[in-house]
């Protein structure tokens, strides 16, 4: 493995720490850090972020577990790839990481486009439980969802293309996606990164209103633990859109934080108390699944 991320690019610091391996999987050079010993948790970023989300939830179980956390495609401290960022994409390089790392089973934890990447990744391959954090993927694409996305798209085209104003406008939008205290150092980093990401979130948005964006059946069809996490002031995916599917599954459960769009991020105490919990449940049910036998 050799060493990325040296470079002054601002995306840098939303991401894994400085010196982290770089795992090369289809030719993109992704950044992925590892911490801790014990049953593995994989962390998945939303789209424009990094795995420096996850720095605090690190600290709080890694001596209890080991802590993957990633940076995606052209965030963080990863490689540009030459595929649209979707799920289906982000999930063949999941794939390509765990196999490299001999990670099997994990319990995988996914914001956003994380989530839907998570969903996709279980559908085919063991997983221990999910957490599924304000998940993409689990709402239907109605063509008024795709106007939305089509507006966001345009929105971040703009940076991409270096609009004097967008830098201002994208921190209003992020002071939305991530109202809470707590996630105020990692707000700033992202806003300051605003030009350098604009790209990526362009073209996930315009991926977010394909027909295959809508994965509803892969959700319902899981069958392990899932536990939703879900951030009470979402605008970006309200929990409302999620719910009926929600409903349907068969061993999901939810608990609901205030917060814009990252629990773990914006009331990491309060989700990490809860994922201990979800993580003793999942304890208990091996056992009980062993008496059994």
């Amino acid at each position: 493995m050799s060493k990325i991320g040296q470079g002054q690019n601002l995306r840098f610091l939303v991401g894994v720490p400085e010196g982290s391996p770089e795992i090369v999987v289809d030719g993109v050079s992704l950044a992925v850090a590892r911490a801790g010993k014990g049953p593995p948790i994989v962390c998945l970023h939303a789209i424009g972020h990094g795995g420096r989300d996850f720095e605090a939830f690190t600290n709080a179980v890694k001596d209890r577990f080991e802590v993957v956390r990633i940076d995606w495609p052209g965030q963080g401290r990863s490689g540009p790839d030459s595929r649209q960022p979707t799920p289906k994409r982000y999930a063949e390089l999941l794939d390509g990481i765990l196999t490299q790392l001999r990670i099997a089973n994990p319990i995988i934890i996914g914001n956003s486009i994380g989530g839907a990447t998570a969903i996709v990744y279980a559908s085919t391959h063991p997983v221990r439980a999910l957490v599924l954090c304000d998940s993409g993927g689990i709402f239907e694409v109605t063509p008024a969802l795709r106007r939305l996305c089509g507006l966001f798209a345009r929105f971040f085209d703009a940076g991409a293309r270096g609009a004097w104003w967008y830098r201002r406008a994208f921190a209003f939008y992020y002071r939305i996606v991530l109202p809470s205290p707590a996630a105020a150092p990692q707000r700033r980093r992202i806003i300051a990164a605003a030009y350098e990401i604009a790209a990526v979130l362009r073209d996930a948005w315009g991926g977010f209103a394909l027909p295959e964006a809508d994965m509803r059946d892969l959700a319902v069809a899981l069958d392990m633990p899932v536990w939703f996490a879900w951030a009470k002031s979402d605008r970006v995916i309200p929990l409302s859109y999620a719910k009926p599917v929600i409903a349907k599954m068969k061993r999901a459960r939810l608990t609901r934080f205030r917060g814009g769009h990252a629990a773990f991020l914006e009331r990491p105490k309060q989700f990490n108390r809860e994922f201990l919990k979800f993580a003793a449940s999942l304890n208990r049910e091996r056992a009980s699944l062993a008496q059994t036998k």
